[in-house]
Formats: C-alpha cells, structure tokens, sequence
C-alpha cells in the first residue's frame, strides 16, 4: 500500500496542488479544511503523515498536533507544520506539540514533494 497522508488545509490552492503532486508521486491522498476534520481523518484512518496548517477553522494546527501526540496509536504519524508565521516563537510551539517539521508559506510544492519523501524514508523516533 502506498503511503497515506492527510492535507489539512483551508487554502483550496495549496490543497489542489499538494495534493495533485501527491498523488502523482504515488501517496495515498485525504484532503480536509478544518482542525476538527482533520483529527476526525487521522483517528479514523492513521496515515503516515499530516501537513497540518497553523491557523485552520474549528480547531487550531498546533492544538491538532497535541492531540495526534496524546494518542499512542498514533505514535506513528509523522507531522509537518505549515505556517505564514515564521517567528521563533511559532516555530517553537510547533516543536514542544511534537511536530517532525516546520515549513513556512510560501513553499515549493515540489520541493515539499520531496521533503515528505525523505521524512518519510527515516525512521520514527
């Protein structure tokens, strides 16, 4: 089975193109718009990883994150933060919710393509 990943995203644009270069590169693809869709996604159907925006409707990235890191029987699932917000500080709370990365908007989505690759290539701590 191909790897699994969840795109929790309110920005249809990101969405289209993550997720259309996704599934090109052979992912197994879920795409979500709100923090409490996304929990409900990954505690229905664990994927291998979440990229998980900071500031969704419903419930935030980071509180996301926490809960994924409260569960064991996601211990698992790998999460990269997406964020406008490149302050220390924002990045610092993504570390202490247990995200694997970080990665300011705007990105290259082939370059994410790729990071998730390697992310997923290495073994969970």
């Amino acid at each position: 089975m191909p790897p699994a990943i969840v795109i929790a995203e309110d920005d249809p644009n990101i969405v289209l193109s993550l997720e259309f270069l996704l599934r090109q590169a052979g992912y197994d693809v879920r795409a979500v718009n709100d923090g409490e869709a996304a929990l409900a996604a990954v505690r229905q159907a664990p994927p291998d990883l979440v990229l998980l925006d900071v500031m969704m409707p419903k419930l935030g990235g980071f509180e996301v994150c926490r809960e994924i890191r409260r569960d064991p029987k996601l211990a698992g699932v790998r999460v990269v933060m997406l964020t406008a917000k490149s302050r220390d500080r924002e990045r610092a709370e993504g570390t202490a919710a247990g995200a694997d990365a970080y990665v300011i908007k705007p990105f290259s989505t082939r370059d994410m393509v790729r990071r998730i690759a390697d992310l997923l290539a290495q073994p969970r701590h």
